[in-house]
């Protein structure tokens, strides 16, 4: 009876984002109703809400709030920009696939989706003309490479908040998530246009343009801020653990903690850079303001996750998935792929599963990649109820044909091969 309740709630959920209505909003009313007709009393369902909201962003909201302010200041000196020429130059038009995959990454990893798409898409055009190549050609590799740090790398809030929710290391979800991201992108974002748009030749051999119309910062510089939270949560991951000196130890998990690491970042880019202290902070500030929704949704998520585990409805999936003899990595996968086609938006499937499936996690299933798997079912089947399908349909003028050939394909492929790649590590973990 509770799974159907949950059930119930899941589909007033999705017909008030189809109706809609704010996520947040539609996820704190499903809450509160589903928390009900489960039996928790009145009280009950506001304590569990308030510590729900309270569970989630105690942890992270300095880490979304930092990594969007690192975000702004990489787009506003210039950096992501800088970045993307240096690549170009370097690989050369032939190979502007590949320089275009680890563009997306790079800019990916600090910057949300649709910042670093809105920051890309008109260097995809430029490329596209001067090469003479299909749009898509040049389009699709960077597409890939943002969905898979937005779908498994720390600091994006998908994977920020279900490592929180699932009290795994943030460092370990990094590393296991760069493991996966790199081999996803090359498949999904190389290999599969080569297979969709054939005959691919280029019109001009000449040379692509690398002017800008404003100042940018040198090339040290902007691969320093871009990558420099990777590398500080990389390194005090890796160096914590080693055996050794106890208080190097505890200097190298200090710098580990993303909070930290992203403070550090912050201050370090805003010393580097060339603007004013005063005009760094206004982006600082604009960062912060872009993604206040988000960290709302995901408040709203917090909340209906603690309904669903207070209420045991978590343990109830549990039995239940015992009596299948599934992998919890591969239930996982599939609980939050069934949510992602029927409610879009990645974030919200990927926390409204979180709830359902945290009782799965004990021994012998990691927490790190359970993050992983949530956030490659997060990708799965992106369709009309997703705005990333529209955004990608609307730039690239497609035809909805068109748009489930290459966008709802690729993610769908990048979804797949993230369980998979899950699973294998699952094997040596």
């Amino acid at each position: 009876m509770s799974l159907l309740i949950v059930l119930l709630g899941i589909l007033l959920l999705f017909i008030l984002i189809l109706k809609k209505v704010s996520p947040m909003i539609a996820l704190l009313i499903v809450a509160i109703l589903t928390g009900l007709f489960l039996g928790m009393p009145v009280q009950k369902v506001m304590t569990t809400i308030g510590t729900g909201i309270g569970s989630t962003l105690g942890s992270m909201v300095m880490v979304l709030a930092l990594g969007a302010m690192m975000g702004k200041l990489i787009e506003d000196s210039g950096a992501a920009k800088k970045i993307v020429f240096i690549l170009m130059k370097s690989f050369g038009y032939k190979n502007i696939q590949w320089a275009v995959l680890l563009t997306g990454i790079l800019v990916g990893i600090p910057l949300f989706y649709n910042a670093g798409f809105v920051v890309l898409i008109p260097l995809v055009f430029a490329i596209s003309a001067a090469t003479g190549l299909p749009k898509l050609y040049v389009g699709i590799p960077m597409a890939a490479a943002l969905s898979v740090t937005h779908g498994f790398l720390p600091p994006h809030p998908g994977p920020v908040a279900l490592a929180a929710l699932f009290e795994a290391d943030l460092g370990r979800t990094l590393l296991f998530g760069l493991t996966l991201s790199v081999p996803i992108a090359i498949i999904a974002g190389i290999f599969f246009p080569k297979m969709i748009l054939r005959n691919i030749a280029f019109t001009t051999t000449e040379a692509i343009s690398y002017a800008s119309d404003t100042p940018m910062p040198s090339a040290f510089k902007s691969f320093l801020v871009a990558l420099l939270p990777v590398f500080i949560i990389a390194i005090g991951t890796i160096g914590g653990g080693i055996e050794g000196n106890p208080s190097i130890q505890e200097f190298f998990k200090f710098i580990s903690d993303p909070t930290v690491a992203l403070l550090v970042s912050v201050v370090i880019t805003v010393m580097v850079q060339s603007a004013p202290v005063a005009m760094a902070m206004e982006s600082c500030a604009e960062g912060v303001k872009s993604i206040a929704m988000i960290i709302l949704i995901i408040a709203a998520g917090g909340a209906f996750k603690q309904v669903l585990v207070d209420s045991g409805v978590g343990n109830t999936v549990k039995d239940f998935a015992a009596q299948l003899a599934l992998s919890p990595l591969f239930l996982a996968w599939l609980i939050t792929a069934l949510l992602r086609v029927t409610l879009g938006s990645a974030t919200v499937a990927a926390l409204t599963a979180s709830g359902i499936v945290i009782p799965l996690i004990g021994p012998g299933v990691s927490a790190e990649l359970m993050v992983l798997s949530v956030g490659a079912g997060s990708l799965m089947f992106s369709h009309v109820n997703d705005t990333g399908f529209w955004m990608f349909k609307e730039y690239f003028n497609l035809s909805l044909k068109e748009t489930f050939k290459t966008w709802t394909a690729m993610e769908s492929i990048i979804s797949i091969l993230g369980l998979l790649g899950v699973l294998l590590l699952g094997q040596f973990l």
